[in-house]
């Protein structure tokens, strides 16, 4: 792998959470990661956090955030599974389990048996991607939890108010 983006690198570090647009997945979602050895490290399974289809591809785009809470860095990482049996998950996964509030020996043991541990390493040669122009904000979803609200009630006219 050649040397990591300085700025991938430096706001992964910072990165408690992560976007992530998985291809076929549908549209981009939240998860909590950690960076460590040069890769962003996603925990998903039973009990965990959900990550559809992320442990299936080979790639998906990630999207970090800077202090101010905007969108700083989008870039292309390799996705990888962790085998529980290989020397990158003795190396990682501890590490990993301590970053947690609830971590410890026992939450490793867990993930090996009912989770996967995701590895997303920026992906050689591939380029920063541009940020969008505009928001990218969605509209709000419809609700039955939603209403029209009722106009302000004045028991004297206001002053100066013209319409």
């Amino acid at each position: 792998m050649e040397d990591v983006e300085p700025l991938v690198e430096e706001a992964a570090k910072k990165a408690a959470v992560a976007w992530l647009a998985v291809p076929g997945a549908g549209p981009s979602y939240l998860v909590w990661c950690a960076w460590l050895g040069g890769s962003l490290l996603v925990v998903s399974g039973p009990g965990e956090q959900a990550a559809p289809g992320l442990a299936e591809s080979g790639t998906a785009e990630v999207t970090l955030r800077g202090d101010h809470g905007g969108r700083i860095v989008t870039w292309t990482a390799t996705v990888e599974a962790l085998d529980p049996a290989g020397e990158a998950w003795s190396e990682l996964v501890p590490q990993l389990a301590g970053k947690r509030l609830n971590g410890g020996t026992e939450l490793a043991a867990r993930w090996a048996a009912e989770c996967v541990v995701s590895r997303l390493t920026p992906a050689d040669g591939a380029p920063l991607l541009p940020l969008p122009e505009d928001s990218q904000a969605a509209p709000p979803k419809p609700s039955p939890a939603t209403r029209l609200p009722k106009r302000p009630f004045r028991l004297h006219k206001v002053r100066g108010a013209r319409r």
